[in-house]
């Protein structure tokens, strides 16, 4: 399906999510509404529990929405089983976690290249070392995880999204384990990248600073989602 410069990145459409614990059924999302246009930049902001990782897991298709209506860069979610949702997110979407989530046992190089390797791209390996060039990391391919820096990690996790030129960027508290000054300088690569890239940028933050460079602020409490930039950014820091 052909997406428009402005048309919605994401759709979701009173989104519901229950998962079983031992103390009975709990309601994570609440009947979520949200529409992203591509290009956009928004912050999702709200105490912890409060749903906002469990809603970036459903718009990347890692937790499926017990009601309600996902749709992703024109693609309904729900129509894919789950061969089709790890083809999907290969193609079309790129996270960025807290925790960095890197293959020990694989370079910098190899992390990166993982990606493009299933989806059987021929030239994983030249892509791969160009977005490790592009966050500064050309120097540092053949590096482990763990002989890099957390921020060098992080700028490996971004190379790794952004490879496969997503539609739709997720990123997860991706400062949470830096220190403030090498937190800056990888949220100034992911907007710059992001906006180099024409992607659609959606970030979870605590961050209220973070939060207030994205164009856009929603809050959410409870697992129900609500727009209010000032209010969202202001209590995103306490």
């Amino acid at each position: 399906m052909s997406i428009q410069p402005r048309d919605p990145i994401v759709e979701l459409a009173d989104v519901h999510l229950k998962l079983a614990s031992q103390a009975g059924e709990v309601n994570i999302l609440r009947g979520v509404d949200l529409r992203v246009l591509r290009g956009e930049t928004v912050a999702v902001v709200g105490p912890s529990g409060s749903g906002k990782s469990t809603m970036m897991m459903v718009m990347a298709g890692l937790e499926r929405a017990t009601s309600g209506g996902v749709r992703i860069a024109g693609q309904d979610l729900g129509a894919l089983d789950e061969d089709g949702l790890a083809i999907f997110r290969r193609r079309r979407v790129g996270i960025v976690f807290q925790g960095f989530h890197l293959i020990p046992t694989m370079t910098a190089r190899e992390n990166v290249a993982v990606p493009l390797e299933f989806s059987g791209a021929r030239d994983a390996f030249a892509r791969a070392d160009a977005a490790l060039a592009a966050v500064g990391l050309a120097h540092r391919l053949t590096h482990y995880p763990g002989q890099l820096s957390g921020g060098e990690q992080q700028r490996v996790a971004l190379a790794r999204a952004l490879v496969v030129e997503p539609d739709l960027l997720l990123a997860d508290e991706p400062t949470g384990n830096l220190d403030r000054a090498t937190g800056q300088q990888i949220v100034t690569l992911l907007f710059a990248l992001a906006e180099a890239r024409g992607a659609t940028l959606v970030l979870i933050t605590h961050d209220g600073e973070l939060a207030r460079r994205c164009a856009r602020v929603v809050r959410m409490q409870d697992g129900r989602l609500g727009e209010d930039a000032v209010d969202a950014a202001a209590g995103a820091s306490s």
